[in-house]
């Protein structure tokens, strides 16, 4: 079996390219699919509809668009991987692991312990909680080889 895994969250450092890494090392049968990670592309999704002056509209039809995307990948997936990180809020992931909790999908969380208590509710739907990729990388090894 091929494993589909979503990875969501953080995009300002490379976790996705070390657990991808990681699962290559390790011939792990997995397919990974994501966001889109170019922050000004994703802002722009919408734009093709229209040029929008209110950036409330901008935003609504560019979240619109990039829905279609995770929405799907998420519907489609085995295992999410939603990823917090320190430096900005990620409330994209935090509404991604809400969709998985609500469609039964499983998901690691990957975070620091600093921000354990604002994650309470997320970490509490959550599979597991790794603070590294090669944790995530361990976990995903070990549900997929293990017998």
């Amino acid at each position: 079996m091929n494993w589909n895994v979503y990875l969501s969250g953080e995009i300002h450092t490379d976790w996705r390219q070390q657990i991808k890494t990681g699962c290559e090392a390790l011939s792990l049968p997995v397919h990974f699919t994501s966001a889109v990670t170019d922050h000004e592309a994703s802002d722009a999704a919408g734009d093709m509809l229209g040029k929008e002056e209110n950036y409330f509209w901008r935003d609504h039809k560019s979240a619109k668009v990039n829905a279609i995307r995770t929405k799907t990948l998420i519907e489609n997936c085995d295992v999410a991987v939603i990823r917090f990180g320190d430096k900005y809020k990620q409330w994209n992931a935090a509404f991604d692991a809400g969709c998985c909790a609500a469609s039964g999908t499983p998901y690691i969380t990957l975070h620091n312990e600093d921000i354990i208590h604002p994650l309470k509710e997320v970490d509490a739907s959550a599979l597991a909680w790794a603070t590294t990729p090669e944790q995530v990388v361990e976990i995903l090894e070990y549900v997929i080889t293990k017998e």
